[in-house]
């Protein structure tokens, strides 16, 4: 597993993201979310400095999605559960599957439990959640979602309220907010900023029109806030540890969650070249609390 790509400057260090793909996964839910990661780069300028390196890990050695496409797994789940803390980002795309995974208790469940009880345990490291349409229902059943905000596929915002009402009694009655929105983020992790208003991250509504970038400027500005003491303190008050916790809609819905990952984990200005390169318009979705770091 690479940890770092050489520029002229120096080495910079790729954030590791693991998909956890299943069974009847849907393939433009990790296809979609893959093709905006793999083109993200700290420099929009330089292809020596991608900013994410992507790994799948699966239950079999190969796994075929809803629309017959099979993925080669990296890793298999064991493995995944062995090395969760190597990794910055888990992504769980949605698909057919779902169905089966609920009424079997299987993994990827295991899995999301151990990463968000791994962000719980040790807050100080910048850790991100990540569902792509369906894929919100497995959070929503591992309880994890408890007091926090979340959507799904609008086919199955029902569904997701009856998921996140049987976690609350099994747990200790927190209700989660379902949302009919494009995306939802939970505890997210930036420069705020002077003019919270700016913010093109810190959205209560949908915006109308453009607003400026005060994202974070540079490389590797994701890992430096893990440095800052008082940041780590104020992230072990919040939910999950500080979890960085998004839920999308449906397929496009993931694309734009994706880039609104690699506006906050690498910058504004990657995001938006990658959605120009990519001929996509950005919707943004929904930040229901961030912390400044």
């Amino acid at each position: 597993m690479s940890a770092v790509a050489e520029t002229t400057e120096g080495p910079i260090e790729v954030i590791q993201v693991l998909f956890a793909l299943h069974p009847g996964f849907g393939a433009q839910e990790l296809c979609g979310p893959l093709e905006i990661l793999s083109k993200a780069l700290h420099k929009i300028h330089d292809p020596n400095t991608r900013a994410f390196e992507c790994t799948f890990a699966s239950v079999s050695p190969g796994v075929t999605s809803s629309s017959g496409l099979t993925i080669k797994a990296d890793i298999d789940i064991k493995t995944a559960h062995e090395d969760l803390n190597e990794y910055d980002v888990l992504i769980i795309p949605g698909g057919d599957g779902v169905d089966d995974i609920l009424k079997k208790s299987a993994e990827p469940l295991e899995l999301i439990k151990g990463f968000a009880q791994l962000q719980t345990s040790d807050p100080s490291k910048e850790r991100t959640l990540m569902s792509i349409g369906t894929g919100s229902l497995l959070l929503a059943q591992t309880g994890i979602l408890q007091g926090l905000a979340a959507t799904t596929h609008p086919d199955y915002y029902t569904k997701m309220e009856i998921i996140c009402k049987d976690a609350a009694r099994r747990g200790d009655l927190e209700q989660t907010d379902v949302m009919e929105e494009n995306y939802v983020v939970n505890n997210a992790r930036f420069e705020l900023g002077e003019k919270l208003e700016e913010n093109p991250f810190v959205l209560s509504k949908r915006p109308d029109g453009r607003r400026k970038s005060i994202a974070r400027k540079g490389s590797n500005a994701w890992k430096e806030s893990v440095k800052r003491r008082e940041s780590n303190a104020r992230r072990a008050t919040l939910k999950l540890g500080g979890l960085r916790l998004i839920t999308s809609g449906g397929i496009t819905s993931g694309l734009d969650a994706s880039l609104y990952l690699v506006a906050a984990m690498v910058s504004h200005e990657s995001a938006q070249e990658v959605a120009r390169v990519m001929q996509y318009t950005w919707n943004k979705g929904v930040t229901v609390e961030g912390i400044d770091v």
